[in-house]
């Protein structure tokens, strides 16, 4: 019996690679240094899935960036103002459509599905010249054949490609940007033909987008691609892979019918439905990659249940014909449980990283091939018992705290309208006030003292004396800039997810958990493992202090639940949306202890409510439901006088303003600059919006400075659309991943164009 991963992390199992990136960025390091590196990790990850078992071993899951961005290299779909002459893509062309630089502006990024991972989004349009520009997938293939590994070579699916992009600035929304299969196709044959040349006998296309909720024309184009790939796959066994949901009845017909495929890559973990139609109608003499290890959660798979559904499938599709394999690819999950030496020994029983679902996809096949290792299906199950019955996972208390909010939707008592005239009497802010969303630059130094404090090596009258003197001078920096509502930078902070973890009950952390985010910028998500409570009182001590530093108001920053869910490995035990209360619940009580400390302004971040938005239209309203109750639940106690803000970034609003607007937030800051002001959009569609709101004026995302007159332009744009009343001036997202030399003349230019505007507006009454 077979055994299938299908993509591994990147980043090494201590962050080797972003390390090496960031180094090269910084001009410290060669581009040969970077490509060492990168070789080192993949020979080790085709090394360890061989040595594990793993037949089907991918090749080309490696990335600098991002697959999404590799297809757009390979393609050589460059948009123009990067000034790609042609020829092979290297670093700089490659890092500036990701990065921007100097002079312009990056591509826009967006969430991979309903992921934390990012992807950069493809500009294209009818006049894009499309070339084999980036020889990357058979150069990685020709690179593990070297080191004695035969392995499976995996491309971003030709439609999947075409329908995560979006038209060029000039292009008509209407253009199909479908039609330009006819123009990529020959590319794909050209990549198909040289890793046929090379050696290959198997290729896997990844077609996640079969899963979402497509028209019968967006269907019928995965048809005629592959009918059109036909000729050139003769030869190769051919894996199309889905992944994240299950697939529509018709999505799964256009699937097994399509032309030239050997095989098909099911996620059976998201995907609960998609065995009844396996189970109905699979086509004979093909291969099923059952993906029954879940690649998006840290939970020990239950082996017994799995072998019990795969012998299942056996029974339909053949034993000859059955791949094990993971539910997507292992990006979304940790590297190794080895390298974490502090989790008590209970709970580590309960987890899988990367290397042990490896461990486990192969388990499971030399068990359907009568090959069981009795001694580790025994030791999982006894693993699987432990976590049902521990008393650590169960606190009746918050049960019963949580069960007490239904039957109540916890709106605030007065409208919008009237909360922001009380609050304006108390604030007295100009118009169009300037922000900033949080965190300010995480320096060398900051860095250490946190180490250094986790690592009992300073004391924590030193830490906090430490963490004091950077708030103190992140306080006098913005009122230098003149910014009128403040943040204290968040110092004490490496994560914003992780910060509230570590002190609310019912969490568990890793010491290198981390899994990319997007480029270089790694997150250790926490681990949920029972029900939570906040036991004290999380960020008062330093709001307060920072408050105290200034006569300015001083947001007290705090991450909202539906973010905290969706950006930790939640429990599996329970629906996601009972922990979501929970969590609610422990916001609440530090939002009401803020507000009795003094401070007037508090920022409940909900960067990942769009996120977690199932892929399937029938689903989105039960999970908008709890996802904005929950939010609501976080300050639906505290005075009209008192501002609640949030913040989103980095994903597609447009489909959720009403929701967002339900939400009830007195304030919101939103990410606009970097996706083309798409946001704008629904304001100049009629959408009609009374609190507070500040599209972001630029993208952070990049060390490009941008001038007083293009944030103007921008801000300009919104007042278009937008009263002037309600309008905040900010960035797109925090500044915790930028320098200070960038931060500061970003920050002076964006308040310039505030005040300018200010003046325009008080010349025109």
């Amino acid at each position: 019996m077979a055994s299938h991963i299908v993509g591994y992390p990147r980043m090494g199992p201590k962050r080797e690679l972003k390390f090496a990136l960031e180094s090269f960025w910084d001009k410290k390091s060669s581009a040969e240094d970077l490509k060492k590196v990168a070789a080192d990790l993949r020979s080790s990850i085709w090394k360890q899935m061989s040595g594990a078992g793993i037949k089907y071993i991918p090749s080309n899951t490696f990335s600098y960036y991002d697959q999404v961005l590799d297809t757009t290299s390979m393609l050589g779909a460059v948009p123009p103002r990067y000034n790609w002459t042609g020829g092979e893509i290297g670093y700089d062309t490659y890092f500036s459509m990701a990065r921007g630089n100097a002079s312009v502006p990056a591509m826009e990024m967006t969430k991979w599905f309903d992921t934390n991972y990012h992807f950069i989004v493809p500009e294209l349009g009818p006049d894009v010249k499309f070339s084999y520009a980036s020889h990357k997938a058979v150069d990685e293939f020709k690179e593990a054949k070297a080191l004695g590994v035969d392995t499976v070579p995996v491309l971003i699916g030709p439609v999947s490609y075409l329908l995560l992009s979006k038209p060029t600035k000039g292009v008509e929304k209407t253009f199909s940007l479908l039609s330009l299969l006819p123009k990529i196709i020959p590319i794909y044959k050209e990549v198909i033909s040289e890793l046929k040349a090379a050696g290959a006998s198997w290729i896997q296309f990844d077609e996640p987008t079969l899963v979402l909720d497509l028209d019968s024309q967006q269907l019928q184009a995965f048809t005629a691609a592959y009918a059109d790939l036909e000729s050139a796959l003769s030869g190769l066994n051919v894996l199309i892979e889905t992944y994240f949901a299950d697939l529509t009845p018709e999505a799964y017909k256009t699937l097994i019918g399509l032309k030239g495929v050997t095989a098909y890559g099911l996620d059976l973990v998201r995907g609960t439905q998609t065995t009844d139609l396996v189970k109905k109608d699979f086509p004979k003499g093909k291969y099923l990659f059952a993906g029954v290890v879940d690649g998006r959660n840290i939970w020990a798979n239950d082996l017994a249940s799995s072998l019990s559904t795969l012998q299942a499938l056996e029974a339909v599709v053949g034993k000859d014909k059955l791949v094990v394999s993971t539910s997507c690819s292992l990006l979304h999950t940790a590297v190794d449980l080895v390298n974490e030496t502090k989790l008590d020994d209970e709970i580590k029983s309960w987890l899988a990283f990367a290397a042990q679902k490896v461990v486990e996809v192969n388990a499971l096949a030399k068990a359907l091939a009568g090959q069981k290792d009795e001694a580790f299906f025994s030791s999982n199950a006894a693993a699987q018992a432990s976590r049902k019955s521990s008393p650590r996972v169960t606190n009746a208390a918050v049960q019963k705290a949580a069960d007490a909010l239904k039957g109540s939707d916890h709106r605030r008592a007065t409208n919008v309208s009237a909360r922001l005239d009380a609050q304006q009497k108390k604030l007295n802010l100009p118009i169009l006030p300037t922000t900033t969303i949080g965190s300010f630059p995480q320096t060398v130094e900051l860095r250490r003292v946190r180490r250094e404090f986790k690592a009992n090596k300073i004391s924590e009258d030193d830490y906090v004396k430490a963490i004091k003197e950077e708030i103190k001078k992140v306080v006098n920096l913005q009122e230098e800039l003149d910014i009128d509502v403040l943040v204290h930078g968040e110092p004490e902070r490496n994560d914003m997810v992780e910060y509230f973890g570590e002190q609310l009950s019912g969490f568990a952390f890793t010491v290198n958990g981390w899994v990319q985010s997007y480029g270089s910028r790694c997150v250790k998500p926490p681990i949920i493992y029972g029900d939570v409570s906040r036991p004290k009182a999380m960020t008062v001590f330093w709001s307060s202090t920072a408050q105290s530093m200034t006569k300015r108001p001083m947001k007290g920053m705090l991450t909202g639940p539906v973010t905290i869910l969706n950006w930790s490995f939640v429990r599996n035990d329970q629906p996601r949306f009972e922990t979501c209360y929970q969590i609610a619940l422990a916001i609440k009580d530090e939002v009401e202890d803020l507000e009795k400390a003094g401070i007037n302004v508090i920022q409940i971040d909900e960067a990942a409510l769009r996120e977690g938005l199932p892929l399937r239209k029938s689903e989105h309203a039960f999970y908008l439901k709890w996802a904005v109750h929950s939010f609501r639940i976080t300050n639906c106690g505290v005075k009209d006088t008192t501002q609640i803000h949030t913040h989103m970034c980095y994903s597609n609003f447009n489909d959720i303003i009403h929701s967002i607007i339900d939400m009830d937030a007195d304030v919101i800051t939103i990410e606009n600059s970097r996706s083309d002001e798409k946001l704008l959009s629904v304001f100049r569609e009629g959408v009609k919006y009374g609190a507070g709101i500040g599209p972001g004026v630029y993208d952070i995302h990049s060390p490009r400075i941008p001038s007083t007159e293009e944030i103007a332009d921008r801000i300009n744009k919104m007042l278009a659309v937008l009263e002037t009343n309600i309008l905040w001036v900010n960035p797109d997202c925090g500044l915790k991943t930028r320098k200070y030399e960038e931060v500061k003349p970003a920050l002076n230019n964006m308040v310039a164009a505030a005040k300018q505007l200010r003046t325009k507006l008080a010349g025109a009454k």
